[in-house]
């Protein structure tokens, strides 16, 4: 491929991912808001926003294994990019639960083409600048989302609900668009080794950190997407205030993001993971404490700061394994922590019916404490258990 094409590629990739990403969430900030406007249930709104980690969770591994089989990543994206246009109407158009429930599940189903336009992306570049490469596919995807969480309120100021949705299906018709020119040159087939996928799947170095990410998003799906916007609505903020209280978390997972690399190379991989646990802890705490939705912006810039340790739980999960199956392990860790996406909203949905929206967030912080300590021995044993072993 000539260096035209290339850059040719990443364009039209760049541009897909940023509208892929923004058709997905131009209506999530009050999402939640809106369902319980339908249900008046929260137990239901859980069950409707843990729908899309579901779904995802149960796609990604299978896709990416199908997309080999067949030696294809183009017609999977496509459909992907279909799926969030369907998904987005059906809720829309939803007159009680099990609309708004179908609906967020096929923009589950969406969100799992991800890992192939990573995949896809990676594949233009020499194994030595992918990852960096992967990083810029990574910013791109939060540009997408912080536009869309942004103009969430104002859209909603504007046209109501339905014009988040429209828009969002707007978006998805450009990702189509944009994708098309994209080329996926035909690989040659490859049929799924089952014994080797056992193998890969029942390593700890590779199974530890996807259940440690899956906790981390039992918490931020719970807090960021699902209680924190009906808090703040019954504190008086209105959907411009909760859309940019969205955006503001996304920044600063950027900027976490950005210091990931920095601080890790400097005190080294635990201190940082723990760092961001602690740091998650304090924004849950806020949150359960709070009194009005300015507290809820400060917890949102912690809470922003502590999800991104999921990036060193990310790069640990493919450290020890070979270049050819990294693509399934990754796939596989992101299918594990759609179900942390799942079990977040899904539970903390009946807790807070049960106890209340505040008193769920005091349950979410035993996990965060729980997950310090997974943390910290699965740091040890990991370093411990692969001290001078040979990527394999």
């Amino acid at each position: 491929m000539s260096e035209k094409t290339r850059r040719t590629q990443v364009i039209f990739y760049v541009l897909t991912v940023f509208a892929y990403w923004a058709s997905l969430y131009f209506y999530v900030p009050t999402l939640s808001v809106y369902s319980e406007e339908v249900t008046r249930d929260l137990s239901v709104v859980g069950t409707i926003i843990s729908m899309y980690g579901l779904w995802q969770a149960f796609a990604r591994y299978p896709l990416g294994i199908l997309s080999d089989l067949v030696g294809r990543r183009k017609i999977f994206i496509i459909l992907g990019f279909v799926a969030s246009a369907v998904g987005a109407f059906v809720m829309m158009n939803a007159n009680g639960k099990w609309g708004l429930i179908f609906g967020r599940g096929i923009t589950g189903l969406s969100a799992a083409v991800w890992v192939l336009i990573i995949v896809g992306f990676a594949s233009l570049f020499p194994p030595e600048t992918a990852v960096k490469m992967t990083a810029m596919m990574n910013i791109t995807n939060a540009f997408g989302r912080a536009l869309a969480t942004g103009t969430n309120g104002l859209l909603n100021d504007l046209g109501g609900y339905d014009l988040a949705f429209t828009v969002a299906i707007i978006f998805s018709m450009l990702a189509i668009l944009f994708f098309l020119p994209v080329k996926d040159p035909k690989r040659e087939p490859r049929k799924p080794d089952l014994k080797a996928l056992w193998k890969l799947s029942s390593r700890s170095d590779v199974i530890l950190p996807a259940l440690l990410s899956a906790l981390l998003q039992i918490v931020s799906t719970a807090a960021m997407f699902t209680f924190v916007p009906i808090i703040a609505r019954g504190f008086g903020a209105s959907d411009t205030t909760i859309s940019l209280m969205t955006m503001m978390n996304v920044f600063i997972g950027v900027l976490g993001n950005l210091l990931i690399s920095f601080l890790t190379s400097r005190i080294g991989n635990q201190p940082v993971l723990l760092g961001g646990l602690a740091l998650t802890a304090v924004g849950v705490t806020l949150i359960a404490t709070s009194t009005g939705y300015q507290v809820l912006f400060a917890a949102m810039v912690f809470l922003g700061l502590g999800w991104t340790t999921i990036s060193i739980l990310m790069g640990m999960s493919i450290r020890y394994v070979r270049e050819e199956d990294r693509s399934t392990a990754m796939g596989l860790h992101q299918s594990v922590y759609g179900f942390g996406m799942f079990f977040g909203p899904f539970l903390s949905g009946y807790i807070a019916e049960a106890i209340g929206v505040h008193e769920v967030f005091w349950v979410l912080l035993g996990v965060v404490l729980v997950s310090m300590v997974f943390g910290g021995w699965m740091m040890k044993f990991i370093e411990t258990k692969m001290a001078g072993k040979e990527i394999s």
